[in-house]
């Protein structure tokens, strides 16, 4: 069903609204401004509930204290949206090597998450000076990385307090995962780059690890 847009003054205190509270016709009224305003508008997956790999991550980075975060291919922000909206007091960098991604995620700062800032950057590279930021997370990242060894040895180097890594713990039909990384594989890169205390959890079909930094 088609709606007619709403004039200005009328989305205006559409927008001072909860989403919650919206009806059809006045989301529609509002998408409808944004696109005559020019904005550009992106899909959301629909569905409140958190993965439970971000579930997981998000449930130990609140047991810790920490002021900075760098995300490393960030993407859609599956799990970064819903992170800033819970610890809006920690400054995140994104790094993210696609440019419409980056691209997003900064427009996605402008339009209210202040604190985030998005990179196009190549963690391989070690981009930042070591012991950058208090917790580097490696979410669904680590197994699409040709020079893996490289991008953990980086992370480990970059931290203050933790690295948190989640990856697939099974083979499956993604063309873009070239790694299976294993607790075994994992405890050994992490050894060679200087990291030994490690935590490691199973969170359905996924792989969560969490390295102390010392």
């Amino acid at each position: 069903m088609r709606h007619k847009y709403e004039p200005v003054d009328r989305t205006d205190k559409l927008l001072s609204k909860e989403i919650e509270e919206l009806s059809e016709e006045e989301l529609c009224a509002i998408v409808g401004a944004g696109q005559q305003a020019g904005l550009k508008l992106y899909p959301f997956k629909k569905g409140t509930k958190e993965l439970p790999r971000v579930r997981r991550t998000i449930g130990f980075l609140y047991s810790i204290q920490f002021e900075t975060m760098l995300d490393v291919g960030s993407g859609r922000g599956v799990f970064l949206i819903p992170f800033m909206k819970k610890f809006p007091w920690v400054q995140v960098t994104s790094l993210d090597l696609l440019d419409k991604r980056v691209t997003f995620l900064n427009e996605l700062a402008s339009g209210g998450f202040k604190q985030m800032h998005a990179e196009q950057k190549n963690i391989c590279d070690q981009p930042y000076l070591d012991k950058s930021f208090d917790v580097i997370t490696l979410l669904e990242v680590l197994e699409h990385i040709p020079e893996v060894e490289k991008a953990i040895t980086a992370a480990v180097k970059m931290a203050k307090q933790y690295v948190v890594v989640s990856v697939p713990s099974k083979p499956d039909d993604n063309p873009e995962h070239i790694h299976l990384l294993t607790k075994e594989k994992l405890t050994k890169m992490f050894a060679e780059a200087g990291c030994t205390k490690l935590h490691f959890d199973g969170v359905e079909g996924h792989l969560f690890m969490v390295a102390a930094i010392e």
